[in-house]
């Protein structure tokens, strides 16, 4: 059956759903690889690259078709301008595929698709770029350096700016200029499939064993204890290891959450944004079966997704339940000794996993989302016990909606104080870009 699924036609498909009809690259692939179980390893592979691939590199896809192209991409049909965009990804970042064969497969899908009368259009575009790619000359990086860090890592140039103010890096300064572009390359760079061990149901050792067996590497990190990095994983969900909930897909940067967060066996901690789940079952691991963690969200399939996980890694002190961050619950005011309030965001740390994020992001929304952050931190942070402590965590780089909230809750909230904060920027430990403030509630004074 498998040799009947044209895999181009399959990335096809979750490149029109990502940019034409707006849906989450990273759901839009799993879904599909979810359908198609049944491919094989290789096929699962490249269906995976080459959709990750274009969405990562679009901006300079689109600078080269541009070059080559008598219609601009923006004008273009949806359908020949994802046939386009995939097949000059694997002429430029997929050395394995050769010219002739993406130009002849992107021809064969456009008439496929309908498009018969625009294959030769298809056709004259590629084998344009096929013969001239050799003299495409990016933006002057000396003259014209964010364009051309915009088109050489595909990241907007308003994001760019950003950056640029936000850190004070100038582009006339040879360290700094540096530092943008090493950070430019850590979004470009792979993301590593990282998982933390569930130290209650087994020892890194055992579960390296265990993945062993499965066909699967797993490999310590020393900077963090119980965390793995696993390659040759196809079909994470089949493993059985994860399925009997022996490991927690979690990033490094995310883990550092709850290490920051220390939570106290016996303590009652209120996570107010929790789904998937990963720091609140970390930190209901970390109370070894005490107290307990309420795990809050907004909606039933963030609340069914935060059960399956409870169930799956078989933690017996978590508790999910629906409730909007926004709104206060006199039941729980001051009960908490720990609040985790890892807030909506814009995602800007986590590009290299979720692909998108930099295209759909906008200055606009960032504003609304710093806005909505304060709203909560003025709701969740009443929860929080004399002497008890809140985590602020974002993954996310950008001023706004990190130092400059933090900043404002403390002028607003002088009950709290600041026990430190942290902006882990991606070539940082090979995490994602994350942001951490730890604060506390100043315990009242006693007159005795």
């Amino acid at each position: 059956m498998a040799d009947k699924v044209n895999i181009r036609e399959l990335a096809l498909d979750i490149l029109l759903r990502v940019t034409r009809d707006g849906e989450y690259s990273h759901t839009a692939i799993a879904g599909v690889l979810e359908k198609y179980q049944y491919l094989d390893k290789r096929d699962r592979a490249f269906l995976t690259r080459l959709t990750e691939s274009t969405l990562e590199n679009l901006i300079q896809i689109n600078y080269v078709i541009d070059q080559f192209s008598k219609v601009p991409v923006r004008k273009m049909k949806p359908v020949i301008r994802c046939i386009i965009q995939s097949s000059v990804c694997q002429m430029r970042f997929m050395e394995s595929v050769p010219d002739a064969a993406a130009c002849n497969e992107a021809v064969r899908l456009a008439r496929k698709k309908g498009f018969a009368s625009l294959s030769g259009f298809v056709n004259g575009v590629l084998r344009s770029i096929s013969r001239g790619g050799a003299d495409i000359r990016l933006p002057d990086a000396k003259k014209q350096p964010e364009a051309y860090l915009s088109v050489r890592y595909s990241i907007p140039e308003w994001m760019i700016r950003m950056w640029q103010e936000e850190f004070g890096w100038s582009m006339e300064r040879p360290e700094e200029r540096i530092q943008m572009e090493e950070l430019m390359q850590a979004f470009a760079s792979p993301a590593p499939l990282t998982v933390r061990v569930n130290t209650q149901r087994c020892q890194s050792e055992e579960l390296v064993r265990l993945l062993a067996a499965q066909g699967v590497t797993a490999v310590r990190l020393d900077a963090f204890a119980d965390a793995l990095v696993l390659t040759g994983v196809d079909h994470l969900r089949a493993l059985p290891a994860f399925t009997e909930g022996l490991f927690y897909v979690q990033d490094t940067s995310s883990m550092l959450v709850a290490q920051e967060a220390a939570p106290q066996e016996g303590e009652f901690v209120l996570d107010v944004c929790a789904a998937p789940g990963g720091k609140a079952v970390h930190i209901a691991q970390l109370l070894h079966g005490t107290g307990h963690v309420l795990a809050r969200d907004l909606t039933t399939a963030k609340i069914t997704l935060l059960e399956e996980n409870i169930r799956r890694c078989q933690v017996t002190n978590m508790q999910a339940q629906l409730w909007d961050a926004t709104v206060f619950d006199e039941a729980l005011q001051e009960k908490a000794d720990l609040v985790i309030a890892d807030l909506p965001c814009s995602g800007l740390g986590v590009m290299r996993r979720k692909k998108d994020i930099r295209y759909n992001m906008t200055p606009e929304k960032i504003r609304e989302l710093a806005a909505l952050q304060r709203r909560m931190l003025s709701v969740v942070c009443r929860y929080v016990k004399p002497g008890g402590r809140m985590i602020y965590s974002t993954c996310t780089v950008s001023r706004q909606e990190n130092e400059d909230n933090t900043a404002w809750f403390l002028k607003e909230r002088q009950d709290f104080s600041l026990l430190g904060s942290r902006q882990i920027l991606p070539m940082e430990g090979g995490g994602d870009g994350f942001y951490i403030a730890r604060l506390q509630k100043i315990p009242i004074q006693s007159t005795v």
